[in-house]
């Protein structure tokens, strides 16, 4: 080999090196943790993404991140609940305007039960969020906003008929220029003709096309088949004719089923759809979590997916740092405020906690409808995990932890006197599994979590030595809801005038 030869192989092999140095592997999820519908958009070189939150408050979970793949909490897009809305708080989109950040979901109208999608506006992407009320309604049911700017004119979309005796429909409407306002009539862009479902649509185009890649099938629980699919058309309004080689993207071995999300361009200018994905196996327990894959346009003008049709967990994606491992989650309640991972059952722990003496301080007046007051819980990450907590106060009150599917529904080890107690809720019915006696003032309570829903319940005097009460493993399976899964935290149950006092909460990963 002369010189020369040896000279371009050596440039050949820098080049490749230098490639594949750029290009960065990542797991998903991204964002642990059950956040379906996720939304995300670029600002300048920052990302910011929201999700839906259903039936936890706060309302709609707002996170950042400087790479697309390592994402903060910071927030919530509503700390306060919006005054029109009752619940059912899904699919929050994005949209930057005139430099602010718009915020479009859907919620249920509190006078009729109506899902109707508002708007709120930030004067900054970090600015607090304020309410601009109900934006669209539209028969029995208008949810999953989305909005497109083409060639100077606004337009704002959204899934119809979901609720009605007739195909689904993905309709839209010009926005008006302050993003407030609908104007004109609406118009119908792609009807769901196979009737198996037509949700959660977004707007890109590349070339000479107008694409809308949209989710269908079904959207929840551990048995769903989302996918995603797309159509395209010359203008944005249509007409839109469907891809044949429909759906794009499904589940597979290591997803049951994936669907409802939006793109944005990388710093690397390549495109990344960020949707939801119930994950395989005991990790389904874990709720529908954001991942991030990269599309693009083959040569005959139709959108794929760079790995495939299969949605697979290793990625890879240029100018990004390396993806951090989610840490455990602990709080010793020594700050101002809750940390933003934790959320409540709403609307029953609404300014039913404060932070005092380093302590949580807990209380829940028990309904007619729930007489289980008040959880404060966190999102579960892992399929196997403990949690524990230490009850410094002694009263009548049910207090202590829970795994919570919802008002109905859960587990629950609570001290009540000297008592301490394992009980499953299901279906509103309650059965006592376990007691045990407690003579001190205090008491440390754990649950291990395994496969996703297998528990046993433990008791210590120091929080070091632990004694399980259960006889056998408890299955928690009944408590996966059909929007959401149930979530480790501390419950209250009992008189106002009887609150909980909590030193610490700690949720581990069993490796």
């Amino acid at each position: 080999m002369n010189i020369i030869n040896q000279y371009f192989l050596s440039l050949l092999l820098l080049c490749l090196v230098l490639s594949c140095s750029a290009q960065q592997k990542f797991t998903n999820p991204v964002i642990s943790g059950d956040l379906p519908d996720p939304s995300v958009i670029r600002v300048n070189d920052t990302y910011y993404a929201t999700s839906t939150s259903s039936e936890w408050a706060p309302f709609y979970p707002y996170f950042k991140s400087n790479d697309l793949v390592n994402w903060k909490q910071i927030g919530h897009i509503f700390e306060v609940q919006p005054e029109w809305t009752i619940s059912s708080f899904w699919a929050p989109e994005l949209y930057e305007l005139d430099g602010k950040l718009y915020c479009y979901y859907t919620a249920r109208r509190r006078s009729d039960g109506i899902s109707c999608i508002g708007v709120a506006v930030a004067e900054t992407p970090e600015s607090p969020f304020v309410d601009h009320g109900i934006i669209i309604e539209h028969g029995k049911e208008a949810i999953d906003a989305f909005v497109f700017d083409d060639d100077g004119q606004l337009y704002i979309t959204w899934k119809a008929y979901g609720l009605d005796d007739r195909n689904i429909e993905i309709v839209g409407s010009k926005l008006s220029a302050d993003g407030l306002r609908l104007e004109g009539e609406h118009f119908s862009m792609l009807r769901d003709d196979e009737g198996i479902g037509m949700e959660g649509q977004y707007h890109y185009k590349e070339g000479d096309y107008h694409y809308l890649i949209y989710a269908a099938r079904d959207c929840c629980g551990p048995k769903s088949n989302y996918d995603v699919r797309v159509a395209r058309a010359k203008n944005f309004v249509g007409p839109y004719e469907k891809y044949e080689g429909n759906p794009i993207l499904v589940g597979g071995t290591e997803y049951v089923s994936v669907g409802h999300g939006t793109a944005v361009r990388g710093l690397d200018d390549e495109l990344y759809y960020l949707c939801h994905g119930y994950l395989a196996g005991d990790d389904v327990y874990q709720g529908r979590q954001p991942m991030l894959q990269q599309i693009k346009i083959n040569v005959d003008g139709w959108p794929y997916f760079v790995t495939g049709k299969e949605a697979i967990r290793n990625q890879t994606i240029s100018k990004a740092t390396q993806k951090q491992q989610t840490k455990d989650f602990e709080d010793s309640f020594a700050g101002q405020k809750l940390k933003p991972e934790w959320t409540w059952n709403y609307p029953y722990a609404i300014n039913q906690y404060e932070l005092k003496d380093q302590q949580l301080q807990l209380k829940g007046i028990p309904t007619s409808d729930n007489q289980y007051g008040t959880v404060m819980c966190v999102r579960p990450t892992a399929s196997h995990y403990t949690f524990e907590t230490q009850v410094t106060n002694q009263n009548t009150a049910s207090k202590g932890l829970t795994l919570y599917g919802d008002h109905k529904n859960l587990l629950f080890l609570s001290v009540q006197g000297s008592e301490v107690s394992l009980k499953s809720v299901q279906d509103g019915k309650e059965k006592v599994l376990a007691t045990n006696k407690n003579e001190a003032n205090t008491a440390y309570l754990k649950v291990e979590v395994n496969h996703g829903v297998h528990c046993d319940f433990f008791t210590s005097a120091d929080g070091k030595d632990w004694k399980k009460i259960n006889h056998e493993v408890v299955d928690a399976t009944a408590l996966t809801r059909w929007d959401r899964v149930a979530r480790p935290g501390l419950i209250h149950a009992g008189s106002v005038d009887e609150p909980a006092f909590f030193d610490y909460f700690k949720v581990s990963k069993v490796l």
